[in-house]
């Protein structure tokens, strides 16, 4: 899988560079500044890009705008990571609501392999949210008529299913049944007004195109 890598601080770079060779990534390319990125993606038009979000010259959004960039251009897949969660950030890169987006901070990331995983997610059109960034979500969106209507056990999963994860995984996360994990989810669809739609990731970006606009 060929991933286009953006991150401006030379050891995180280099260690990103190995992990990602040792769980099977072709890095094409290799920036550590906005400008370079939109040139590696505009050249290379990777799989998957993985980007700071903050880069030179001006160390703001660099990155993020790279991506939106690309995004605008054509269907390009990118996981983000930032030190922080901003919702300004997560409202922006779920804007266009075609998945292929991640967004996961770099504190949180404690395991190289579920790493990976997240990455072939999103070059595969998931999606991948931090649960923080969904909980930032449901907190400001705690007052929603809609949300007060869900249960306490339907919020869990709509957490889980934000966060990107499968029926499979919320069912092993939760220790219920696929069954039970997708008669929560219509009835999540069902209260939140949504279409009911048998794609995992379609129904991802329906419930954080909601939270998002709620």
């Amino acid at each position: 899988m060929r991933l286009v890598l953006a991150e401006d601080q030379y050891l995180l770079r280099a260690g990103l560079t190995r992990l990602l060779e040792v769980n099977g990534f072709d890095i094409v390319a290799a920036v550590s500044t906005g400008p370079d990125l939109i040139r590696a993606l505009d050249e290379h038009r990777p799989d998957i890009a993985l980007v700071d979000i903050r880069m030179p010259p001006t160390h703001t959004d660099e990155g993020l705008r790279a991506v939106l960039h690309a995004r605008a251009r054509r269907h390009q897949p990118a996981l983000v990571l930032s030190q922080y969660v901003d919702q300004v950030y997560a409202r922006e890169l779920l804007a266009d609501r075609r998945g292929g987006v991640g967004y996961l901070l770099k504190d949180r990331v404690f395991d190289g392999g579920q790493f990976a995983a997240a990455l072939r997610r999103v070059a595969g059109g998931g999606t991948v949210m931090d649960p923080k960034v969904v909980s930032g979500m449901l907190a400001h969106n705690a007052r929603n008529e809609r949300l007060a209507r869900l249960t306490e056990r339907e919020r869990e999963v709509l957490s889980h299913m934000a966060e990107g994860h499968s029926n499979a995984s919320i069912a092993a996360a939760l220790v219920i049944t696929e069954k039970v994990v997708a008669k929560h989810i219509n009835n999540i669809l069902a209260k939140l007004e949504l279409p009911p739609s048998k794609d995992e990731n379609r129904r991802v970006m329906a419930v954080l195109t909601y939270l998002e606009r709620a």
